[in-house]
């Protein structure tokens, strides 16, 4: 609730493209951690997921891994994050095969989730959704998504695509093949 105690606390509007991606470090298991900073170089997808066993997320989450070959070809690596502690995430990714890191963000619950903010205070956990993380650090892509729907890969793959042509675009207009300079 805000302060007038009659309408709910609304969390903050998700990071749009061209923010810089606030850092993180999260356990991944019970004895080791996880930063935004050791992916630097590569482009990061983040998926905020709203629980470990929640039915829309095991598929979801099950989708990712299948298409992990897919993003490691594109140079891109995958991460998941949900308020669940390193327990749960270690036994939901035994049981439906999950290799990528699922983070906990769990002390204090939702902390990253605000940064990026896909926070909802009233429940304590995120919202769906998805982030991708150019190589520099900086949001390429956002979207949210209702609790109920898996949002797949589609606009991942396709910010990937946008974010690989433009670098390539970049390469090219700092001088480019010899020849080349248009006309």
């Amino acid at each position: 609730m805000t302060g007038d105690g009659r309408t709910p606390a609304r969390s903050p509007s998700p990071l749009a493209a061209g923010a810089e991606a606030p850092v993180f470090a999260l356990s991944d298991t019970l004895h080791s951690r996880l930063a935004l900073d050791d992916l630097r170089g590569r482009d990061v997808v983040v998926v905020f997921y709203v629980a470990d066993w929640h039915p829309v997320a095991t598929a979801q989450l099950a989708r990712y891994q299948e298409l992990l070959p897919d993003l490691g070809r594109r140079g891109a690596a995958i991460v998941g994050i949900s308020t669940d502690a390193t327990w749960s995430h270690d036994s939901f990714a035994r049981a439906f095969g999950i290799t990528f890191p699922l983070l906990a963000d769990d002390s204090p619950p939702g902390a990253v989730a605000r940064l990026y903010g896909v926070h909802v205070p009233a429940t304590g956990r995120s919202r769906r959704a998805l982030f991708v993380i150019g190589a520099d650090g900086i949001v390429f892509w956002s979207a949210v998504f209702p609790d109920a729907l898996d949002p797949g890969l589609d606009g991942v793959l396709s910010a990937l695509e946008r974010l690989g042509t433009e670098r390539a675009g970049a390469s090219i207009g700092d001088g480019g093949p010899p020849g080349d300079h248009g006309g």
